[in-house]
């Protein structure tokens, strides 16, 4: 897989994730059996190596992490304190 089709969490984000986020989407790329790269980063800000997942992968992390189940809408909800 090229380097080219792989991006960091702040390059899809926009802004820094942070090691708890970063620690979160390893542990589920790991998990999901995806490919990931390493970048180096060396900025007044951080110094170190990033991982780098597919696009196509941190999408479907984020919109699951957004709508982990389908919940009922409120008038298909049971009342049962009545």
């Amino acid at each position: 897989m090229e380097q080219a089709e792989l991006i960091s969490l702040y390059d899809y984000l926009g802004y820094a994730a942070g090691a708890e986020l970063g620690k979160q989407v390893a542990t589920a790329a790991t998990r999901a059996k995806e490919q990931f790269g390493k970048r180096a980063i060396n900025n007044t800000r951080f110094k170190g190596e990033v991982l780098l997942y597919r696009r196509e992968f941190l999408k479907e992390y984020f919109n699951k992490q957004q709508n982990p189940d389908i919940e009922l809408s409120v008038s298909d909800r049971q009342d049962y304190n009545q």
